[in-house]
């Protein structure tokens, strides 16, 4: 962890239920997550200090309180096609450029120096909230939250954008934002901007939504991603 950035004041196992929980909330919701996810993370939610523990339980209460196909339907709206809602953190950092294929490297090589080989055939991309969260949760927590921490205004971005949207996933970056410590100011200049500007736009052909599970459910549902305005700065974090 770097010298120079504040310790959580958190403790480790808190950390590891709040960014496990996220981690299985975030993902696309399926009958695993209904029938042996949700009672884990309502277990974990109830461990956890209520600033970590009820946003999560509002997240699971929604999930189980809706038809799974409208879930999916929803969480395909939600984060597949809507490039303020991205999952993807270099996203946000570089957007559709050159420099985003050297960020998902990055992310590779801190995997490895854990001894953590991501599972590549038909998985995320490295820089998947999700995964990152799974990693910092079960693998190393020290460089799983340094890598949050190097993301931290996407992330503030992330959780603006689902609150605009009083989207039923909100509450899970609710949680994951509140484990990190406050924005500095360098940091909050880099949300204002990222508001403002919106990630970078050179194009290479290189989809955020490049994954074959999210390519599948694109073409099944004919949606595409879509230019939405950036969230609204009201709520940040100070």
């Amino acid at each position: 962890m770097s010298p120079r950035r504040p310790r959580s004041s958190w403790s480790d196992e808190q950390l590891t239920y709040a960014w496990q929980s996220a981690s299985l909330l975030l993902g696309y919701p399926d009958e695993q997550l209904l029938d042996r996810d949700l009672p884990v993370v309502r277990a974990a939610a109830a461990a956890l200090p209520a600033e970590l523990g009820a946003p999560l339980t509002r997240v699971a209460d929604g999930l189980a309180g809706q038809p799974l196909e409208v879930s999916q339907a929803d969480y395909v709206e939600t984060f597949d096609s809507r490039r303020r809602c991205n999952l993807f953190l270099t996203y946000f950092a570089h957007g559709d450029t050159r420099k985003r294929g050297v960020a998902l490297l990055r992310f590779k090589q801190t995997y490895l120096r854990s001894g953590y080989v991501l599972e590549e055939a038909g998985g995320e991309l490295p820089d998947h909230l999700c995964v990152v969260l799974e990693y910092a949760a079960t693998v190393d927590l020290d460089r799983g939250r340094d890598l949050l921490l190097d993301h931290r205004a996407g992330l503030e971005l992330l959780r603006m954008a689902l609150r605009d949207d009083d989207s039923i996933w909100a509450g899970a970056l609710e949680t994951v934002c509140a484990t990190l410590p406050p924005l500095r100011g360098d940091e909050r200049e880099a949300v204002v901007r990222l508001a403002a500007e919106g990630p970078p736009a050179e194009e290479v052909g290189m989809t955020p939504y490049g994954t074959p599970a999210f390519d599948a459910l694109l073409t099944a549902t004919g949606a595409g991603p879509t230019d939405l305005p950036m969230p609204s700065l009201k709520g940040a974090q100070g």
